[in-house]
């Protein structure tokens, strides 16, 4: 049994904004599953697809008060293409953001609610991901989070190191997800979070009990009596268990 990746899910106080700036960023479309949810996925996309992680917008409350743990690195091909890409996000909203980088050949950009991401300058290893080169989880161990991912997903791990770990599709489509060390802890609810689904025929509650085996814990977020299930990796970043499709 295993499970894969098929989106990220990312909390905006209004999701039709965030969502409607990504699907420009990535030129992706948006459809939604109903109100507070704006979907953002390849135009024609047959989902789940491990070409493509797909990002779901979800309304929140609350506002974004610290650096995302979780967060999207984009591809580009060329120096030209990067320098465009990131007038192109800046004319949609993006704002320069510092974070610590200090002098780095990419470039660190917020959507207009705050959530951190860079623009990568031109690297091989991503010529074939898509627009999203990297899904990327700020963590203390990444030996023990690849443990846990690679335990956890049908997702082929790479590569390994005290400061980083590198996952990817099996099938060797679509982004990477890396775990990076990074200072400091997890302090409050990612506003940024991983959402696994099962294999068709497979049994949900299963993959559950399994993860669980593996250190996820469950967490309770006010989520109510809902089709999926949120768990707690070993970091204590929330991700959530979907139904089969």
């Amino acid at each position: 049994m295993a499970m894969r990746l098929v989106q990220i899910a990312m909390d905006a106080q209004d999701d039709s904004v965030v969502g409607g700036f990504w699907a420009e960023a990535l030129g992706w479309g948006l459809s939604s599953e109903g109100p507070g949810v704006t979907n953002v996925e390849p135009v024609g996309f047959a989902y789940p697809d491990p070409v493509a992680v797909c990002i779901d917008v979800v309304s929140v409350p609350e506002p974004k008060t610290v650096k995302n743990r979780v967060h999207v690195d984009l591809a580009t091909t060329s120096a030209a293409h990067q320098a465009d890409l990131v007038a192109r996000l800046r004319d949609l909203g993006a704002t320069p953001v510092d974070v610590g980088q200090g002098d780095v050949s990419w470039t660190v950009l917020a959507d207009p609610e705050g959530n951190e991401f860079c623009v990568l300058e031109p690297r091989p290893v991503y010529r074939d991901t898509g627009p999203i080169a990297v899904v990327l989880v700020d963590c203390a161990d990444p030996r023990a989070m690849a443990r846990f991912w690679d335990e956890a997903m049908d997702w082929t791990l790479h590569e390994v190191t005290d400061d980083h770990a590198v996952l990817r599709s099996a099938k060797g489509v679509g982004p990477y997800l890396e775990f990076l060390r990074t200072p400091g802890v997890k302090t409050v609810k990612n506003r940024v979070h991983l959402d696994l689904r099962p294999y068709p025929g497979d049994d949900p509650a299963a993959e559950v009990a399994r993860l669980r085996t593996l250190g996820a814990v469950d967490v309770d977020l006010g989520q109510g009596d809902v089709p999926w299930t949120v768990l707690a990796d070993p970091e204590g970043n929330e991700f959530c268990v979907l139904a089969p499709r």
